[in-house]
C-alpha cells in the first residue's frame, strides 16, 4: 500500500479506509491501555494522530518509541473524537524505521531557544517552527520564479566566481587553488595570481547584477536568483556571509519603471504568502504574540504579523527623495529629543535602519521608496542626475525591516560611467566588458536587488536572519 502524506491525510474523511503513513514522532503519550502518537512528515504543520491499543502489539514496542523516532504506521482511518483534528488512525501495524535514544536525541518535546536550535541546525527542521519557515521559504522561491516567468522575464545564471567587485566594498572571499603554505610571489613580493587556477585574482560574487545587465541588453527582461557572499566581519541579527539575491534587470526602463516593478513584485509576493502559507503564517503569528506578551507594554510591536503583511498590500508606497527624507528626519521629534542612536547631522549622511523605520512606521505610515541619493554613498554604476550631486537610486523601506530592496537606473552613458570608475580608483581593465555595453547599442536600463533572507524575515516575522536560512554562514560559523 502506498504511503499517504500527512498534509493530505489530515483533510481526508474516507472513514474506514486502510492507510499507511510514515514520519517522525513528535510526542508519544501512553494512557491506560492506549498509546497516542503524534506523527509528522514535514508536509504540513499538523500531525497525524495515531491511536494504538497496547494489547495488539509486542509489550516492548512502545518502550522503543520516543520523540524523533521514525515510524511506518498502517491502520484504519476513523473519525476523531477530539476537537483538534477531524480524523485519526487506529493502528494495526507499527514498524520502527529508525530509533531515537532519548538520552542523546537533543530535540525534546519542549520549547528550545533559537540559539540552541542554531547549534543543532542539522535537526532543527524537525521542529514546528523550522518546518513552517522551510515551507514558507519554498513557497516564496516558487512565487518569485512564477512572478517573473508570468511577466516574460528570462532567468539568467550569473557566475558565482568572479574577478569583479560589483559593490566596490572589497569585502570578498578569495577563490584560489594556490598552496597557502607556499604562495608564489612576484619579484615585487606580491602574490603571483598568474599561477592560480584562473590566472588572475578571483572571488566569490557579491552580486549578479553586472552580468544580468549584459543579458538585459539583449533579452530586455531578465533576473538572477542565486547565492551571494560578503566577507564582512559582522555578527548582527541582519548579516550573513552567504545569502540569496533576486536581481531583475530591465532594458528600456527608467527609475520610475523600476519603482513600479519593485512595488508590484513585493505586493505579489506578500499576497502569495497569505494565500498559500496561511496555516504556517498563522502559527508564526501566534508564536510572535506569545513573545510580545512576555515583553513590557512599551516594547511590544505595534503590528501583528498578518497586519504587517496587509499593511504592505493596502498602501500605495510613498515615493520621496533622499533630500526630502533628510528634512523630515531633521525636523522629527526623535531628532529634536535625541532619540535617534545616529542623529542626522547633515545632507549626505547614510541613513540607518532607525531612520528608515521612522519614515515608514511613524511619519508616512506606509511603505516608502526613497530616491535620488548622494552619489558619494552609492555605487559607481548608478545613473548620475543632472544636478551632479545625486544619482537615480531607489531604496524600498518596509516596517520593522527598513531597507528591503536597493536599486537604481544604471548609467548608460559611456563617458560618465568611465569617469565615475576612474574617480573611484577602480580598474577599467577588469571592467572592459561592462564598459563595452555602453559602446555598442547602449539604452536606458534599470534594476534592483532583493535580499531573499530580508524578505523571509519580513514574511515570517523572525527577528534574526540566521533563522530564515537553512544553514547560516557567519563569522566563525560554517558547522553544517
Amino acid at each position: 500500500m502506498k504511503r499517504i502524506e500527512i498534509a493530505k491525510l489530515v483533510e481526508m474523511e474516507e472513514f474506514g479506509r486502510q492507510v499507511v503513513v510514515m514520519g517522525w514522532v513528535r510526542t508519544i503519550r501512553i494512557s491506560k491501555n492506549v498509546a497516542f502518537i503524534a506523527l509528522n512528515d514535514g508536509s504540513c504543520l499538523r500531525n497525524a494522530q495515531i491511536v494504538a491499543d497496547l494489547e495488539r502489539f509486542e509489550p516492548t514496542l512502545f518502550s522503543r518509541i520516543h520523540s524523533g523516532a521514525s515510524l511506518a504506521v498502517t491502520g484504519k482511518l476513523v473519525e476523531s473524537l477530539g476537537t483538534q483534528q477531524k480524523n485519526e488512525i487506529q493502528a494495526e501495524k507499527i514498524e520502527i524505521l529508525g530509533e531515537a535514544n532519548p538520552d542523546y536525541y537533543p530535540m525534546q518535546p519542549k520549547k528550545h531557544s533559537l540559539e540552541f536550535l542554531r547549534e543543532n541546525a542539522h535537526l532543527r527542521f524537525r521542529t514546528n517552527l523550522f518546518g513552517a519557515i522551510s515551507r514558507v521559504r519554498h513557497n516564496m522561491i516558487f512565487a518569485i520564479h512564477k512572478y517573473f516567468n508570468d511577466r516574460g522575464f528570462y532567468n539568467v545564471h550569473s557566475p558565482i566566481i568572479t574577478a569583479s567587485d560589483c559593490e566596490g566594498a572589497g569585502e570578498m572571499f578569495h577563490v584560489t587553488t594556490l598552496d597557502l603554505n607556499k604562495v608564489p610571489k612576484t619579484p615585487e613580493g606580491k602574490i603571483d595570481w598568474s599561477q592560480d587556477f584562473f590566472g588572475r585574482e578571483t572571488n566569490l560574487t557579491v552580486s549578479g547584477q553586472l552580468e544580468a545587465e549584459l543579458a538585459a541588453l539583449a533579452l530586455s527582461k531578465v533576473y538572477t536568483f542565486g547565492p551571494t557572499f560578503r566577507a564582512e566581519n559582522s555578527n548582527t541579527s541582519r548579516h550573513l556571509a552567504e545569502f540569496w539575491m533576486i536581481e531583475p534587470e530591465v532594458a528600456f526602463a527608467d527609475i520610475h519603471d523600476n519603482m513600479d516593478l519593485a512595488e508590484d513584485m513585493l505586493k505579489y509576493l506578500v499576497q502569495y504568502a497569505l494565500d498559500h502559507c496561511a496555516e504556517d503564517i498563522e502559527f508564526l503569528e501566534q508564536r510572535l504574540i506569545n513573545e510580545e506578551n512576555a515583553k513590557p507594554a512599551n516594547e511590544r510591536s505595534p503590528m501583528l504579523l498578518r497586519e504587517k503583511l496587509r499593511f504592505v498590500l493596502e498602501n500605495k508606497f510613498e515615493r520621496i527623495s533622499y533630500t526630502e527624507a533628510i528634512e523630515i528626519l531633521k525636523n522629527s521629534p526623535e531628532q529634536k529629543k535625541n532619540k535617534f542612536s545616529y542623529p542626522i547631522k547633515e545632507w549626505g549622511a547614510d541613513l540607518q535602519s532607525e531612520h528608515e523605520r521612522y519614515l515608514v512606521e511613524k511619519h508616512f505610515k506606509k511603505p516608502v521608496i526613497l530616491t535620488d541619493y548622494p552619489k558619494e554613498i552609492k555605487a559607481f554604476y548608478m545613473k548620475q542626475n543632472p544636478d551632479g550631486k545625486t544619482v537615480a537610486a531607489m531604496d524600498v523601506l518596509f516596517p520593522q525591516i527598513g531597507e528591503i530592496i536597493g536599486g537604481s537606473q544604471r548609467e548608460e552613458n559611456y563617458d560618465k560611467l568611465l569617469s565615475r570608475i576612474q574617480e573611484l580608483g577602480m580598474s577599467t581593465e577588469t571592467l572592459w566588458w561592462y564598459l563595452d555595453t555602453r559602446r555598442f547599442g547602449t539604452v536606458v536600463h534599470s534594476g534592483f536587488g532583493l535580499g531573499f533572507e530580508r524578505l523571509m524575515l519580513f514574511i515570517t516575522g523572525m527577528g534574526n536572519i540566521r533563522d530564515v536560512i537553512p544553514f547560516p554562514r557567519t563569522p566563525k560559523n560554517a558547522e553544517f
